[in-house]
């Protein structure tokens, strides 16, 4: 029953994989004991399906109580112990509760580095998660040194054709984007993909791949294609952007739910290239779905739901409705610094659309 529950989560088939897991976690408890391994395990399975619905609450739930289990019946040093935590703290990242995550991610790498070499693959997974955790806080700096060593050791014990070197390739190639490192961006991507990732051919060829070998609908195949959007987006080919995202949005929204968070992320990016072609009313339609769900399903402090807010009132400024704009702003400025801090970059992004929103509601100019 476990086997084809972690088939049909596999397959992105999330709700036939919890029903079974559900049964088997209660079947588990009652022949075995709450704190027998296997049904830890069972636990951990259910609450990783839950995350992958978007069910952090319950996911939470159940991780906590693992880690603590775990803990006490295997120690804290146990590789069962390890994964635990390192699952926590996914989900606490998904969450926006950086540094609880980061707190347990630091531990897990120090006790794996200890525990397994430098060289493991969960040793590298580990400092591939912090590196993660520090990104989503815009420590660019140290997520490029951790980036940087997981490359080179990936490479050197798995190879650089190894899917998981190609990941943590690419997850450098961003780091570099986002602070401004174009040339060393590129260079990676180009290697990445095996050509210029700007051209149609090597992203197309990595999405027939994925189509061929899981399916139009998969949720990875889903994944290629909105990165295929994006590589079009990018060239200003906003047509053929729009026509996958549609395509990527519908699939989504069937075989996910509207309200799964990559459902939320295809019609806000679907939003953007809308909004790219000057089409202010469908990407504000798009935009105002995006904010209520994100808002009921996370909070209206939660990064994701202020980067909606901040969206939108990009579209509300584009059409001159600056009052609409400024409401919105503050709101999100508040709310990044109630979350993030004060000298967080996103904070200061706030501030400064905010800013700028009143010298065009003035008709005045800003040299």
């Amino acid at each position: 029953m476990n086997d084809l529950a972690l088939t049909y989560r596999n397959q992105g088939w999330w709700s036939e994989a919890e029903q079974l897991q559900v049964k088997v976690l209660e079947r588990s408890k009652a022949r075995l004991g709450e704190d027998h391994p296997h049904t830890l395990t069972h636990m951990n399975n259910l609450a990783l399906t839950y995350r992958n619905q978007g069910q952090w609450s319950e996911a939470e739930q159940l991780q906590v109580k693992v880690l603590e289990r775990s803990k006490a019946r295997l120690g804290e040093d146990h590789p069962d112990t390890l994964r635990s935590m390192n699952n926590l703290a996914g989900t606490y990242r998904n969450q926006g509760q950086w540094l609880e995550a980061e707190q347990l991610q630091i531990k897990v790498l120090e006790r794996r580095e200890a525990r397994l070499g430098e060289d493991h693959p969960d040793t590298l997974t580990s400092m591939n998660n912090l590196a993660l955790t520090y990104w989503n806080q815009g420590q660019w700096s140290e997520a490029e040194q951790l980036q940087v060593k997981v490359l080179e050791r990936s490479k050197a014990k798995l190879g650089e054709d190894h899917p998981h070197t190609l990941t943590h390739m690419n997850n450098l190639a961003l780091t570099y984007w986002n602070q401004g490192q174009w040339s060393e961006a590129e260079q990676l991507q180009v290697k990445e993909s095996g050509s210029v990732v700007r051209g149609k051919a090597a992203t197309g060829q990595v999405l027939e791949g994925r189509k061929a070998r899981l399916g139009e609908d998969h949720p990875h195949t889903l994944t290629h294609t909105n990165n295929l959007a994006h590589t079009y987006g990018d060239q200003g080919w906003w047509s053929e952007a729009e026509q996958l995202q549609v395509k990527v949005l519908e699939r989504c929204e069937v075989r996910l739910g509207e309200d799964y968070p990559d459902t939320l992320s295809s019609i806000n990016d679907l939003a953007h290239t809308y909004r790219n072609q000057g089409q202010w009313s469908e990407a504000e339609q798009l935009q105002v779905k995006v904010l209520e769900r994100r808002k009921a399903r996370l909070g209206e402090d939660h990064p994701d739901t202020l980067t909606s807010m901040n969206n939108l009132t990009l579209i509300y400024g584009n059409q001159g409705q600056w009052s609409e704009a400024e409401q919105l702003q503050v709101k999100v400025l508040e709310g990044s610094k109630a979350r993030l801090g004060e000298d967080y970059q996103d904070t200061l992004s706030s501030m400064n659309n905010l800013v700028s929103a009143w010298p065009a509601r003035l008709g005045t100019v800003i040299f």
